[in-house]
């Protein structure tokens, strides 16, 4: 089960119209599977990702997947930033984290043991994190401080 998920999948607040937009985007297609996928970038390597805009998608994530490709993921996208926690209970295969400012840029790497209820949450609020399998960002030299690209990093004008 993940925290901290508002139930509401439009935000309202001036601040993060964007971000929401790109939400309201993604609630009207994606499925329980999400369905929708977004390819993202860091440097010159890129994922296509499933994104969980909704909490019943944030919910399920990658559980009892038994197999992703190595440019493959999940993106989870929240209304607001908090400390979301995540944990592997109904995860069979091992997976990293990338933890994810509001520009894309990685905060954290965390590397989670599937089938256990350890939590794993960012040390500051965050609004999106990035699953993907187990070593693959650092097989593809991915550190923090990089910037992803693509998907709502793309919406969010600097």
């Amino acid at each position: 089960m993940r925290y901290g998920w508002p139930n509401e999948c439009v935000t309202r607040s001036r601040s993060r119209v964007r971000a929401g937009l790109f939400t309201l985007l993604l609630c009207g297609t994606a499925g329980a599977a999400t369905g929708t996928q977004v390819p993202l970038r860091v440097d010159s390597q890129v994922f296509r990702v499933d994104v969980a805009a909704t909490p019943e998608q944030r919910a399920v994530g990658l559980m009892r997947r038994t197999h992703l490709a190595s440019d493959a993921g999940m993106l989870f996208v929240f209304e607001r930033k908090g400390r979301h926690c995540f944990w592997m209970k109904h995860t069979l295969i091992p997976l990293s984290i990338a933890f994810l400012a509001d520009d894309g840029t990685i905060i954290e790497l965390k590397a989670m043991r599937p089938r256990t209820q350890e939590q794993h949450c960012p040390a500051a609020p965050v609004r999106y994190a990035l699953e993907v399998l187990e070593g693959e960002f650092g097989k593809k030299g991915i550190k923090p401080g990089m910037r992803v690209s693509g998907g709502p990093f793309d919406v969010r004008k600097r």
